[in-house]
């Protein structure tokens, strides 16, 4: 693997995560360097989690405490410890195509942007089926400020960020209720955001997923939007 430009950190929240992690994290090594960092929050994990990570003995491989608080401030708490010039969010279930941090980097190194959102493919838990070939065109995913409050096209697994952002993403207000659009929205806010329409993830749908592909009841979805918007105004007024 040729020197990179950039350093990277991959920052992921597990929790009861053993049906999948081993996969998961091998897809992720396959893409990092020597120098590259995997800082793991675990929130308390009861299964076999912690003993299939540290099974891997591999010196890249950074575990932390998670507070548990549910996954927002886990992730919130794999942010704090990284050190890389790059951060990738990585969910425990997913499977990393080969090249993907190679063309994620790509990006960052053609272009001033803050966070780059790439397209994945949506498969079965077994991975057996495709069920949706492109997140993009299930979710109609664009860049925009008001486009993404009033529906969320960011995909939490698919992002990487620039690491000044931290300072302006943390803390993650524990109100809102998706850490992946707070942050899509304040790179947006701060440099702008990249839609790559490539395939580089394969995006695992299962019955413990924490995130969801269907709508919330409106007076639930109005109160998130609520949220989201005031927090959003008093971080923006912070940072002037």
């Amino acid at each position: 693997m040729k020197k990179r430009n950039y350093s990277i950190s991959v920052a992921m929240a597990t929790y009861n995560g053993e049906k999948y992690i081993v996969e998961q994290i091998k897809s992720i090594l396959k893409n990092l360097s020597q120098e590259d960092e995997l800082i793991i929050s675990d929130d308390g994990s009861t299964d076999k989690t912690l003993f299939l990570i540290n099974s891997f003995q591999d010196e890249r491989i950074k575990i932390f405490k998670g507070p548990k608080k549910g996954v927002k401030q886990n992730f919130a708490n794999a942010l704090k410890h990284t050190n890389g010039e790059i951060i990738f969010l990585a969910d425990q279930d997913d499977i990393w195509l080969f090249n993907k941090v190679t063309k994620v980097l790509e990006v960052f190194e053609n272009t001033n942007c803050s966070c780059l959102v790439h397209d994945c493919s949506v498969v079965n838990e077994d991975l057996s089926e495709v069920l949706y070939d492109s997140f993009f065109l299930y979710r109609k995913s664009k860049y925009g400020i008001i486009r993404n409050i009033y529906k969320n096209r960011y995909l939490g697994c698919c992002m990487a960020f620039r690491s000044k952002m931290k300072e302006k993403i943390l803390p993650i207000p524990q109100n809102i209720e998706m850490h992946d659009q707070w942050i899509g929205l304040l790179c947006e806010k701060d440099g702008g955001v990249e839609f790559l329409k490539e395939i580089l993830l394969k995006y695992r749908r299962h019955e413990n997923n924490t995130s969801q592909m269907k709508h919330y009841p409106l007076p639930k979805m109005i109160k998130n939007r609520y949220c989201l918007i005031k927090e959003y105004i008093k971080r923006i007024k912070r940072q002037i």
